[in-house]
């Protein structure tokens, strides 16, 4: 689980100085005439990510002294969710909030701009790669073909996995049937999980019902809502398929490029203010939620890091595969992983 460090600390302050620049760029915005965007997000209304959604289109508007108007709507309410992508594309709306994995079929670079199974063990880390590695550009360059333009990330810690039965080991994912999505379900497959592709909304009856042993869902607080303590008692925390993450304010690049520099700025500083927020909103999230899956007799493990390490050498062979031999894909990952090497999690 990620904490809270020296790193982060400096990280707040940057961001209070985009904040201030922003704000100073207020008087400038006033003179332009006001923009109103739409925007569609990757959550349920109602939910603790799409309230985070509802502070960045505040902030954007503050920052812009009123002048940026983004209407938020909820998963599916502009357009089913996997159609957001064309939909932005096409002008139907100007923005959505994603997660890149889902269009990695289409363009391999995506899977390893939203999480990096057995990956980078620390949000920090990833945040890192794409601020001060060039990250961000290289997100841009897999969005631009698309007539699309990544403005951000949002990233956060790691996810759990729910199992029936004990995983006290790499190895013990051997023979298990599990559930996972994206690049994590080459990846497990590669540690001996027979995957199944499963609907969120399905996983609570497969697990009940033993059609599968573990799964991979969404994170702690929405799972213990969802009842998993019930059917499964048994946690890995952080779940290597999924150490950390990260979703992506994408907006069509004719809007964006349309924008005055004040505007474009906002986007930038609100959502880097937001990536911060959540991920600390969710560190103290996490805490309750596991204190409430051991009330239900849930039992809660943490693997060991060299046994994940050496999990992460069959991984990288996955990713390499991953990124079909495209070149940007390839670029993406070879900055990666020349990263992880520097931060000793790849010998």
């Amino acid at each position: 689980m990620s904490t809270v460090n020296r790193r982060s600390a400096l990280k707040v302050l940057g961001g209070g100085a985009l904040a201030g620049a922003g704000l100073g760029l207020g008087g400038a915005a006033r003179a332009q005439d006001k923009v109103k965007w739409r925007m569609q997000a990757l959550w349920d209304g109602g939910t603790t990510p799409q309230k985070f959604e509802e502070v960045f289109v505040k902030r954007v508007a503050e920052l812009t002294g009123g002048q940026f108007e983004i209407e938020l709507f909820a998963a599916g309410q502009l357009v089913p969710a996997n159609q957001a992508f064309d939909a932005v594309r096409g002008g139907a709306f100007q923005m959505m909030k994603t997660f890149d994995g889902y269009e990695a079929g289409k363009i391999p670079g995506f899977a390893f701009t939203s999480t990096i199974p057995f990956g980078f063990t620390e949000s920090d880390q990833y945040e890192a790669w794409f601020y001060e590695l060039g990250g961000l550009d290289l997100a841009r360059k897999a969005y631009a073909p698309a007539g699309l333009y990544y403005i951000a990330p949002t990233v956060y810690g790691p996810e759990p996995i729910h199992s029936k039965v004990p995983i006290k080991t790499i190895a013990d994912f051997n023979g298990k049937k599990g559930r996972f999505v994206g690049l994590a379900s080459s990846v497990m497959a590669a540690m001996g999980v027979a995957v199944t592709p499963l609907a969120t909304a399905e996983v609570y009856t497969a697990l009940d019902k033993g059609v599968i042993d573990l799964a991979d869902r969404g994170d702690l607080t929405a799972n213990q809502e969802a009842g998993l303590g019930e059917v499964a008692k048994h946690i890995v925390m952080p779940g290597p398929h999924q150490p950390t993450t990260a979703t992506s304010y994408v907006a069509n690049q004719a809007a964006y490029s349309a924008l005055p520099e004040t505007h474009k700025a906002a986007l930038a500083a609100a959502a880097r203010e937001v990536s911060m927020a959540l991920r600390q909103h969710i560190l103290v999230a996490d805490g309750k939620a596991i204190d409430a899956f051991k009330a239900q007799g849930v039992e809660v493990v943490a693997l060991d890091p060299a046994d994940v390490a050496q999990g992460r050498k069959k991984a990288v062979e996955v990713w390499r595969q991953a990124t079909k031999g495209e070149a940007l894909a390839t670029q993406i990952l070879d900055s990666q992983i020349a990263f992880m090497e520097k931060l000793g999690l790849i010998a």
